[in-house]
């Protein structure tokens, strides 16, 4: 585990100084007050070099004022149909938080379909739900249990999860290179769920290649993943997929109210009503435009992505070795670049 040194944050903090003022602006809305924790979780992204950490900071604080990052949630996607129609297939939701006081973010990896609109969407989508995240949950969250909470966690659910996955590698590699260069270290741990044989053999391959730090905080848990994930939060939190006895489909099961993907959950309303207040203090008079926000896609090769790429090869090579699917040469490794 790399150990950052007040010597190190004092470096960083100098050498932020010293950006401009567009930098410092929108370096603001990253760190909410707390400028010592984005220092550490950049300096920890980097292995505690200093340099790399400034160069990886400004080039993060760039990215955000070349894309409009801060009014990103001012732009709501509209009409309502399309956002629903990615709502129910980018299976994310947010169904409470752990007895630590963490927020808990679920992911259908195995059912989501991402083939309802342009990967544009999908990336605005991804990025309004991290700073709604970093903006609103946290400083909430934080407010509530009385103590700086500035990390979150995920529990990922592979059910369905099917050799077609392969078709969203180029999109899942572009969302994980986005949160490894722009949102490093926001999340503690990654709780695997629901696991059917395929990733559990690829799992197992994979694993070793990892980087430490990552390895760390992924777990891949026996069946529903219940019994271990109420040792860290209450029932009430946990996500509807993870209930024993509402274990029929993971994408439909049990209420709106329960069920965390669903637009009519507390979370998804909260959200979509924030960012179209925020829309409507931004431009109170001019009508809001259609169309998707167009993100600069990173190109550089991350953690994040190689885990993507290599866990695909993975699957493609179990896929072949095993005869499963048709054939997995005719599958399309689709960009989504309409």
């Amino acid at each position: 585990m790399c150990v950052i040194s007040e010597e190190a944050i004092g470096q960083f903090e100098a050498l932020m100084e010293q950006v401009d003022e567009a930098l410092k602006t929108t370096f603001q809305n990253i760190h909410q007050g707390c400028t010592r924790d984005t220092y550490l979780r950049f300096l920890t992204a980097r292995e505690g070099n200093v340099a790399n950490a400034h160069k990886m900071l400004v080039d993060s604080l760039t990215w955000r004022v070349e894309n409009e990052i801060d009014d990103i949630l001012a732009k709501p996607i509209i009409p309502t149909e399309l956002y629903s129609a990615i709502r129910d297939s980018q299976l994310i939701g947010m169904p409470g938080y752990t007895k630590e006081g963490l927020p808990i973010f679920a992911f259908g990896a195995g059912l989501s379909t991402y083939d309802k609109a342009s990967v544009h969407y999908y990336v605005q989508s991804h990025i309004q739900i991290n700073e709604y995240r970093d903006r609103v949950v946290l400083p909430a969250a934080s407010k509530k249990y009385g103590k700086h909470i500035s990390k979150s966690l995920k529990v990922l659910d592979m059910t369905g999860l099917k050799l077609s996955a392969l078709n969203q590698k180029k999109l899942l590699t572009i969302i994980s290179s986005i949160d490894d260069l722009n949102y490093p270290e926001k999340v503690v741990a990654y709780y695997i769920v629901k696991s059917p044989y395929i990733f559990s053999a690829c799992w197992k391959v994979v694993k070793p290649l990892l980087q430490e730090r990552t390895r760390k905080k992924v777990q891949v848990l026996s069946g529903c993943g219940q019994d271990d994930l109420l040792k860290i939060m209450d029932y009430s939190s946990l996500p509807h997929f993870c209930r024993r006895e509402g274990s029929g489909s993971s994408r439909y099961s049990g209420s709106s109210n329960e069920n965390c993907y669903s637009l009519d959950h507390p979370f998804h309303q909260q959200l979509y009503d924030y960012i179209k207040q925020q829309a409507l203090l931004r431009r109170p008079v001019r009508p809001l435009k259609q169309g998707s926000v167009h993100v600069d896609f990173p190109d550089a090769v991350t953690e994040g992505t190689e885990f993507v790429q290599t866990l695909a090869s993975e699957f493609q090579k179990f896929g072949k070795q095993n005869g499963l699917a048709q054939s997995l040469d005719d599958l399309n490794i689709n960009d989504h670049r309409a």
